[in-house]
């Protein structure tokens, strides 16, 4: 029976109907977890890495991702004269639609050798980083410079990043001729798999570089200033391109992103893109009205409370709360949600009690008359 290809869906373990984002994500957690720095010496983790890594591949590019929803390759259960989709792929040449999406030359290498033509290692993007940085809430208001400590891996200055040792270089692998990947033709099905002699990279290294051995790559920390700006809450990510690691053999180098954690305010509550503050009033001003003078994200500001207010009572200032990140046109700034809450003393001097009798003697009706009356009515 015929191995069924594998569905690269599955292997980054997201919905065929995934938007681009959600496989990026899934893809940066599964690179992470499978990373060899991480598993040093697990054959299968890297195996798995390599695997994740050409899944993304296809599916990270939106034109791969169309010809590969086109051709069905790699769907369990296709048929032939299925068409293409979940139920089926188009009875093409499944090898062409492979090589086509993993680059190299047609017809390509099969295992155990084949006749595909050399070609340059595959370029490889450099991993994305990750650091998180604290700030107070004042800080996360008006913005900071910050510095951050970034392990990660950097090109080998002895081999340039070619993993051969200075006055050698690599050459193009014998069993995959160059193209990374193996095709395995079973009657209807073609397999493509990471190259069993050079493990995807193209080449083989007969002599490796002795500062690097043969990665060509080495682990340092990076050091940076990063400018954070205005309005950052707590977890949210701040992208520094290009200041990730570097890419292999000429790839695009990653990006560096930063991770906030804010300190709460022992003032303000932040509500997505506004803040909430607590104000107390006394019970005259609850009942009368008043102006009252209440603190907002950059300074004070004097408000005027209606008459009548009553506990738990919000009052929204526009434009009074935190920057608005990420977003262009007015307003430039969130709200400041005022909550009144009214101040009950715990205790009551003479003088208070005799206040407080005078105004229950004035202030006639019984306010829980009206919900008595409604709870005694009959019920149909």
């Amino acid at each position: 029976m015929a191995t069924r290809p594998r569905d690269l869906y599955a292997v980054l373990g997201v919905d065929r109907k995934a938007s681009q984002e959600d496989i990026k994500k899934a893809y940066r957690k599964l690179a992470r977890q499978y990373h060899p720095d991480r598993n040093p010496g697990d054959s299968a983790a890297e195996e798995r890495f390599k695997e994740v890594g050409q899944a993304y591949d296809v599916l990270g590019d939106a034109d791969k991702r169309r010809k590969y929803d086109r051709g069905g390759v790699g769907v369990v259960g296709g048929r032939p004269g299925g068409g293409g989709g979940p139920g089926g792929f188009d009875m093409g040449s499944v090898t062409d639609i492979l090589s086509d999406l993993f680059g190299g030359g047609g017809g390509g290498a099969r295992r155990g050798g084949g006749t595909g033509t050399a070609s340059r290692p595959r370029t490889e993007r450099g991993r994305d980083v990750e650091a998180e940085v604290s700030l107070g809430f004042e800080q996360a208001m008006s913005g900071a410079q910050v510095s951050v400590d970034v392990p990660m891996a950097t090109t080998c200055q002895t081999c340039k990043g070619s993993g051969a040792k200075p006055g050698t270089s690599a050459r193009s692998c014998p069993r995959c001729h160059g193209r990374g990947v193996e095709a395995d033709s079973q009657g209807l099905f073609s397999i493509s798999q990471p190259c069993s002699r050079c493990h995807g990279r193209g080449v083989v290294i007969d002599d490796p570089c002795p500062t690097c051995q043969g990665a060509g790559q080495n682990h340092t920390v990076k050091h940076y200033k990063v400018n954070v700006p205005a309005g950052v809450q707590d977890g949210s990510r701040v992208r520094v391109a290009g200041k990730g690691e570097p890419g292999r053999n000429g790839g695009a180098t990653g990006d560096l992103y930063v991770v906030t954690r804010v300190s709460p305010s022992p003032v303000f509550a932040r509500k997505g893109e506004h803040v909430e503050i607590e104000v107390p009033l006394t019970i005259p001003e609850a009942i009368r009205g008043a102006e009252v003078e209440v603190p907002t994200v950059h300074g004070r500001k004097r408000v005027r409370v209606p008459a009548g207010t009553r506990h738990g009572t919000v009052q929204r200032l526009r434009g009074e709360g935190p920057p608005r990140l990420g977003k262009t046109g007015p307003p430039a700034r969130g709200d400041l949600h005022i909550r009144f809450v009214i101040d009950v003393p715990a205790t009551l001097s003479r003088e208070q009690r005799k206040a407080v009798d005078e105004l229950e003697r004035v202030m006639d009706g019984d306010p829980r008359a009206d919900l008595l009356a409604r709870a005694e009515e009959p019920r149909t």
